[in-house]
């Protein structure tokens, strides 16, 4: 069986050591990274089972490591555990945002932060993704293998490309996509400056909804994602 590994992002030097000793002492497979750049470099390279992340990085914060992690598909379903010296719900709600699975304030425990890191482990294993068929909600249908759409029992007439983005929105109700990842995987490439693109088509998707339109939900600066 593969030793678990886990990515610890930290620029002190004494804190950093610490973690390492007691997620090595648990059994993990454990890789270090003390700035946002090299933890970026680091998710890409070694694909860790999950990272722990400091929010105060210097360069770069943890919540922007986090945003760009995200955004690509190669590192985009990674668990991550933010860890900082802060407390203000801002911080959380952004970070929960963007997908961080867990958040733990300084100064911790070090067995309770093994044991949070398990059971983010344990969920990511039982929740990983699966494709329905088909998705239905009080007046609105979608039928992923037919490729179709109905609203109050009318066929909403969607091309190819609103279907997909709606398809990728839904297939992940309730978490954030942001606009770079959108663009990624319903486009099939990135094009910079572009996010518009997104804009457009989120517009038009939700005026041939209707009265589902706000299903799909703004996040200010962030992306969109379906209501849940």
């Amino acid at each position: 069986m593969s030793v678990e590994k886990i990515l610890v992002v930290e620029d002190h030097s004494d804190t950093l050591e610490l973690l390492k000793y007691n997620l090595t002492s648990s059994g993990y497979g454990v890789v270090t990274a003390m700035d946002g750049h090299k933890a970026l470099e680091q998710a890409r390279n070694e694909k860790p089972d999950l990272i722990l992340l400091d929010l105060m990085l210097p360069g770069m914060d943890g919540l922007e490591v986090c945003r760009r992690l995200k955004q690509e598909t190669g590192t985009q379903h990674i668990p991550v555990i933010m860890l900082t010296a802060k407390g203000e719900e801002v911080d959380r709600v952004v970070g929960l945002e963007l997908g961080v699975d867990d958040y733990v304030v300084k100064p911790f425990s070090p067995r309770e932060l093994v044991l949070r890191i398990k059971a983010v482990l344990r969920r990511s294993l039982d929740s990983e993704p699966t494709k329905p068929d088909k998705w239905d909600r009080e007046g609105l249908s979608v039928d992923f293998e037919a490729h179709t759409v109905e609203a109050d029992g009318e066929e909403v007439p969607l091309t190819a490309t609103e279907f997909k983005l709606l398809s990728e929105l839904l297939q992940h109700e309730g978490k954030v996509r942001t606009r770079d990842h959108l663009l990624d995987t319903v486009w099939d490439t990135h094009f910079e400056g572009y996010s518009r693109t997104v804009d457009t088509h989120i517009r038009r998707l939700r005026q041939k909804l209707g009265n589902y339109a706000d299903y799909i939900e703004t996040v200010r600066g962030v992306g969109y994602r379906f209501k849940t």
